[in-house]
Order: structure tokens, then C-alpha cells, then sequence
């Protein structure tokens, strides 16, 4: 669960995992086919209307009418970019009302390398203004801690090579930093605390082809505000791993500075 293919990093680094038979999933560039929400629900039409799909195979989110919010490893380095196709407007990705554009710029988070070092977060400029509704980013670190939903296109089996085309969607707990970080020093894997949020409960996760998607909550207001990026794990909706998501708080500032430039 390297929310993409597998990243050739974290295999190095658990190396003792894989030759007892797992492997890392992530979701993004280059790769097998990025094949949803692990024990999740589909969503209804017009449920999450400011989720999005981008062709390398991961998911985003609108936070201006052309601006999409993504992770790091899903997009390459910060410049010029007209590679991006973005789906959106709809649950399933073959509705014939589905809106589309492409990129044209993309600011990856200075200092990023791979998502398990923390920084995996990018924003991505479209050719145009999609007039769809726009998801605003939690204020701070109070949101970061309780019930949390999640969604994505990837994979809702590990394993599965079947591409999904309905958004799935599933409510779970946040996990302590402390609890999550031991988890994964079993598998030789440091965890970046202040970058990350862990999630998952029994049965549920993200998974392959996720990456980029949305942690979200509802506000007392009713509004859902995003609380973090699906970024990695290992494997999916394996107990002794919970999957792990950059945090939002920690990079609003950055993230609505490179909103603004590129919008």
C-alpha cells in the first residue's frame, strides 16, 4: 500500500516483509494497471462532487475551479505539465456527463522524495475552470483525530487486478502516531509523524490507486473540510498496518500559497 506501484525505496526497506510473501502498493505513475476502498461503499452520484481522477491513477481533489489537490509521488516535479487528464464531476468514470481537462503546471512540496519521507503533497493547474464545487482544507490540527472518510477509485481487494470506475467511500478511526510508528518499525519503515495520519479499522482501507485521494470530515456546520492525502502503507486493510496520509494542518499554509500561485 505505497499508494502507487511499489516503490523501490520502501521494498529496500522491507525487504524481511516482502520475502514472506507482501508487497508495498501505492498509487501513480508508471507501473501495472493501478487497479478502490478496501471494505468501503459506493458513492452515490453527486455525493463527493469535488473528488477527481487523474489518468496516472490516482485521486485528487478540487480545492479551486482549476486547481486539483494531490500527493507528491503521483505527479512529477514542480514546472510545466500537460500530461494530466482529470476526470471529474461524477462517481463513475464512464457517465457520460463526466468533465474533463488537462494539466498545465504542477507544484510538487519542496523537499519531497518519496512519499514515506513526508512532504507527499502537490497541487496541479488546469487548462481551465471546471465549475464543479471545491473542497476546503481543515483550519487546523483539532480535525485530525476521530472518524474519518475516506474514497478512491483503486483497488478494493489487495491483489485484485480489476480496474474499478465507481468512487468508493468508507468511514474510519484516526490511529495514534505513536501506536502507528511502532507498527511500522516492524517492517523496518520510519514513520514521519508530523506529516502523517494514520486510519483504518478491520476489513477497511485505502489502497492501490487511491493515492492522492481525500481524507475528509464533516464540520459542525455540515461542510466537509479535507483532513489529509491518501500517501501509503503496506499492503491493505492489514490489522498490524494502518494506512498513513499526509496531514493537512501540517502544510495548509504551503498548500494555499501554491493554491493561489497556480490559480
Amino acid at each position: 500500500m505505497v499508494r502507487n506501484v511499489a516503490l523501490l525505496v520502501l521494498a529496500a526497506a522491507v525487504a524481511v516483509v516482502l520475502a514472506a510473501g507482501d508487497s508495498p502498493a501505492r498509487a501513480g505513475v508508471g507501473g501495472p494497471p493501478i487497479l478502490e476502498v478496501v471494505g468501503g461503499n459506493v458513492a452515490k452520484t453527486g455525493e463527493f462532487p469535488w473528488t477527481v481522477r487523474l489518468s496516472m491513477g490516482c485521486g485528487g481533489t478540487l480545492t479551486a475551479p482549476r486547481v486539483v489537490l494531490t500527493a507528491g509521488h503521483c505527479v512529477g516535479p514542480t514546472g510545466p505539465n500537460t500530461k494530466i487528464l482529470v476526470t471529474a464531476g461524477v462517481a463513475d468514470l464512464k457517465a457520460r456527463n463526466a468533465v474533463t481537462a488537462h494539466s498545465v503546471e504542477v507544484i510538487r512540496a519542496p523537499g519531497f522524495t518519496t512519499e514515506t519521507r513526508g512532504n507527499d503533497w502537490a497541487v496541479v493547474k488546469l487548462d481551465k475552470p471546471l465549475g464543479l464545487p471545491t473542497l476546503d482544507l481543515v483550519p487546523d490540527a483539532s480535525s485530525d483525530q476521530g472518524e474519518v472518510t475516506v474514497m478512491g477509485w483503486g483497488l478494493t481487494k489487495e491483489g485484485s487486478l480489476r480496474q474499478e470506475q465507481r468512487l468508493h467511500y468508507a468511514t474510519v478511526p484516526t490511529i495514534g502516531d505513536d501506536a502507528c510508528a511502532k507498527a511500522y518499525l516492524a517492517a523496518k519503515v520510519t514513520l514521519v509523524k508530523e506529516d502523517s495520519i494514520c486510519a483504518g479499522r478491520h476489513g477497511v482501507d485505502t489502497c492501490q490507486g487511491d493515492s492522492g485521494g481525500p481524507m475528509v470530515r464533516r464540520g459542525p456546520d455540515g461542510r466537509w473540510a479535507q483532513v489529509g492525502i491518501v500517501s501509503w502503507g503496506l499492503g491493505c486493510a492489514r490489522d498490524a498496518y494502518p494506512g498513513v496520509y499526509t496531514q493537512i494542518s501540517k502544510f495548509r499554509t504551503a498548500i494555499l500559497a501554491a493554491t493561489r500561485k497556480v490559480s
